[in-house]
C-alpha cells in the first residue's frame, strides 16, 4: 500500500486581507480650531507566506487546510495613526515545494532553502489618511483613500523531492534493494511490479563522516510522460536530482532498449533532464560471468559510465558509491 503520510501535490484557497482605509481628520484642541489634516494610512491586509522548513518531508500537514484566510488591515485614524497591519499567514512547507497558478500551470516560484520567505498572496494595501493629500493649494483635504481589496484566489503546491542521487528504471528493477544496502532506508521490498508507490529518501555514507542523499523513485513504465501506469505522478521528482542513476537488471531481454526507453521517456517529460550526469548500473549482475559481462558491456554506449553491481552479494556496491560522488564533487 501507498505510504499515506506521503503528500507531494495540495491546492489550496487562500484569502489575503484587505487594507485598511485612510483616516481623513483634522487636528482640533482646545486651542487650535482649525489645524490641519492628520489622519493615518489604513493598515495593510495580511499575505499569504510559504516559509521552507527543512524538518518537513511531504506536504500531509495541508491536506485538510483547504482554505487559508488572512486578517485584514484596520483603519487609520486621527493624529496620523496608522492602522494596524492584519496577521500574515505562514505556511511552512519542505524544500522542492513548487508554487503554481492551477489555470495556466505558470510556476510562481519554488522553495528550496530553509527558513526561505516567499509571498504567494499579498494583502491590500491600505488607504492613505487626508495628511499625505495636503499641498499648497489644498491645506484642508477632507478625502482619504480606501483600502486595497484582498484576493481570493486557488494555489497549487507540488513538492519534488531533493536528493543528489535519483534512482531511475522500470517497476522491479532492483531500486529499493540497493536504496536499502547503500543506505539505513527501509523501503517495502516485494517481487512484483510498483512495490513503491512513493518516493523512498536515504542517505549513503562515504568516507570520512560524508554523505550524500539518494532517492529511490516509484517505476517508470513506456508512456509514463503521457500519464500511463504510475510514472508521470513521480517524474517530477527526477527534475531536482543532481545525478540520475540508471537501474537496469541483468536478466533484461534488452539493456540498451531499456535503457533508451527509459531515457525517452525522461526526455518526453523534460528535455532539459537530459543534460544531468548519468550513471548506468547494471543490477542483478552476481548472475553473469565474466563472458556475459564483457558481451553486454560491449553493446552500451561507450560514453555512459556503467557499472555492473549485485545488491544482494555486494559486488562492486563500494565502486558505485565511489563514482557517484566523484561526479557530485
Amino acid at each position: 500500500m501507498a505510504n499515506p503520510n506521503f503528500i507531494d501535490y495540495v491546492k489550496i484557497n487562500c484569502r489575503s486581507g484587505s487594507g485598511g482605509s485612510g483616516s481623513w481628520s483634522l487636528f482640533r484642541d482646545k486651542l487650535n480650531s482649525k489645524g490641519g489634516p492628520d489622519g493615518g494610512d489604513g493598515g495593510a491586509g495580511g499575505s499569504v507566506i510559504l516559509r521552507g522548513n527543512e524538518q518537513l518531508w511531504t506536504l500531509l500537514h495541508l491536506k485538510y487546510k483547504k482554505h487559508v484566510i488572512c486578517d485584514n488591515g484596520t483603519n487609520g485614524g486621527k493624529g496620523r495613526k496608522t492602522g494596524k497591519r492584519g496577521a500574515d499567514q505562514i505556511l511552512d512547507v519542505p524544500l522542492g515545494t513548487v508554487a503554481k497558478d492551477p489555470e495556466t500551470g505558470e510556476v510562481l516560484f519554488e522553495i528550496t532553502k530553509d527558513n526561505q520567505t516567499e509571498v504567494l498572496l499579498k494583502g491590500g494595501r491600505g488607504g492613505l489618511g487626508n495628511w499625505n493629500f495636503k499641498s499648497s493649494v489644498n491645506q484642508t483635504p477632507r478625502y482619504a483613500q480606501p483600502g486595497e481589496d484582498g484576493l481570493d484566489e486557488w494555489k497549487v503546491l507540488e513538492l519534488k523531492v531533493l536528493a543528489d542521487v535519483g534512482l531511475v528504471g522500470f517497476p522491479n528493477a532492483g531500486k529499493s534493494t540497493l536504496l536499502s544496502v547503500v543506505s539505513a532506508a527501509k523501503p517495502e521490498i516485494a517481487d512484483y511490479p510498483f512495490t513503491t508507490l512513493v518516493p523512498n529518501l536515504g542517505i549513503v555514507k562515504y568516507h570520512d563522516y560524508q554523505s550524500f542523499v539518494m532517492a529511490d523513485i516509484p517505476g517508470i513504465i513506456e508512456g509514463a510522460s503521457e500519464g500511463k501506469g504510475l510514472g508521470y505522478r513521480f517524474l517530477r521528482h527526477i527534475e531536482r536530482n543532481s545525478i540520475l542513476l540508471f537501474l537496469v537488471p541483468a536478466d533484461s531481454d534488452d539493456i540498451v532498449k531499456e535503457y533508451g526507453v527509459l531515457l525517452a521517456e525522461l526526455k518526453q517529460y523534460n528535455p532539459e533532464m537530459l543534460f544531468k550526469d548519468r550513471v548506468l548500473a547494471i543490477s542483478k549482475s552476481d548472475m553473469l560471468d565474466e563472458e556475459l559481462t564483457n558481451e553486454i558491456q560491449a553493446t552500451l554506449p561507450q560514453d555512459l559510465k556503467t557499472v555492473f553491481i549485485s545488491s544482494v552479494t555486494g559486488q562492486n556496491i563500494p565502486e558505485l558509491k565511489d563514482q557517484l560522488w566523484k561526479m557530485l564533487h
